[in-house]
């Protein structure tokens, strides 16, 4: 049945109006466009914490890759800008800025730090972009008030908690000293350690700290060699860790060493070499090359099609899941997300699985894993996954 032509042009009208309404409504989602879905990172990419930002990013654009190469996300792509911060607080809070409001980007994924997010979150905030697995254990970004907030680790007092009960169960050493950098991330971790100590109705035997992007560890290692402690926990990025235990193994002081996971693995041995052996060092997500976890051969796979000879590590698998995670979510979401779609699609779901390894987030709980895996360097920098945190032979 042909149409009358003065009814044709009426609809002719409205179809043209309907496609311009749903382009505008699309424009209308920063970082989303019929093509693409554009997300940012202020990481550290110079500086002593560099390759904690540059394994980050490695990871999520890994997962990037992986889901651009089976046709993206309902038809659109999707794409990672990032600034380099330095680890600053600063240079954070202008990258923050710089990404909201001039590269228009989606949401903001895999930012490496405690006072480079703690500066960088209330600019998110305000604006209402969300912010997505920072590379951070700090209990404030657990804090119930942020609704733009979505953790993937577990924190750093679960990571210290899980230190101090192996320290005095395992090897009976209550004597437990603390290095940490003097900045809202080594008071983090600090915290953490006091708080499981106080639990036992005991308190640090020492403390020692160091500026944030140095590696000015001496006076600390004096502080604290003159105590005597039978373990010292390591509250810091892997250069400023490293030339700490370096000095104590040429002074002969020998204690047991365990540090967080935000120390950046791989990073650390390659600083250290033999002298990294018997380290212990928590982590939060499971061992990269274990072979009965999907998940672990999904990234496996990606990061050698991204990078091809890449070593493992469990920064940039850390990065995989978090790239993980925001491709769930927004399929979740369906054909036409918003940055309201991306956090309701998580806290609405039960379970979260990325492949074996499961996240559970709900009201007031941002968090998505408690795991915490304990390893220890043994001969070739190779990480050892224990129970128990055992004397050296």
């Amino acid at each position: 049945m042909r149409l009358p032509l003065g009814l044709l042009r009426p609809l002719s009208f409205l179809a043209g109006v309907l496609v311009c309404f749903t382009s505008v409504a699309q424009a209308a989602v920063p970082g989303v466009s019929p093509q693409r879905i554009l997300f940012g990172q202020s990481a550290a990419f110079t500086g002593p914490a560099s390759a904690l930002g540059e394994e980050m990013r490695i990871g999520i654009v890994a997962a990037f890759r992986a889901a651009n190469v089976r046709g993206g996300i309902h038809g659109r792509r999707l794409e990672l800008t990032s600034l380099d911060d330095a680890y600053e607080p600063e240079a954070a809070i202008l990258n923050t800025r710089r990404l909201i409001e001039q590269s228009k980007v989606f949401a903001l994924i895999g930012a490496v730090g405690t006072p480079t997010s703690r500066s960088a979150t209330p600019v998110a905030a305000k604006a209402g972009v969300p912010y997505i697995a920072p590379f951070t254990g700090a209990a404030f970004l657990r804090d119930p008030k942020w609704k733009n907030i979505i953790n993937l680790r577990a924190s750093y007092f679960q990571e210290t908690e899980e230190m101090v009960n192996r320290l005095i169960r395992d090897l009976g050493v209550k004597k437990i000293a603390v290095l940490y950098q003097n900045d809202s991330f080594g008071l983090a971790g600090y915290r953490g350690v006091r708080r499981a100590l106080e639990r036992r109705k005991l308190k640090p035997a020492v403390t020692g700290v160091y500026p944030r992007n140095t590696t000015a560890v001496k006076t600390a290692l004096l502080d604290i060699r003159r105590a005597n402690p039978g373990a010292v926990v390591l509250v810091g990025a892997y250069k400023p860790v490293a030339a700490f235990i370096a000095w104590a193994r040429h002074t002969d002081f020998n204690p047991i060493f365990v540090t967080i996971s935000f120390v950046g693995s791989n990073a650390l041995v390659r600083e250290l070499g033999p002298a990294g052996i018997g380290i212990y060092v928590t982590q939060v997500v499971p061992f990269p090359t274990t072979e009965n976890l999907k998940i672990a051969s999904d990234y496996r796979r990606d990061l050698e099609a991204y990078k091809p000879g890449a070593d493992p590590s469990f920064v940039s698998f850390e990065g995989y899941m978090a790239g993980r995670l925001a491709i769930r979510a927004l399929e979740l979401c369906g054909r036409e997300p918003d940055r309201a779609c991306l956090l309701k699609s998580l806290r609405r779901a039960a379970t979260i699985d990325l492949g074996g390894f499961k996240l559970h987030y709900g009201k007031g709980d941002n968090q998505g894993s408690d795991a915490v895996f304990l390893t220890v360097v043994g001969e070739g920098g190779r990480y050892i996954p224990t129970k128990k945190i055992r004397r050296p032979e």
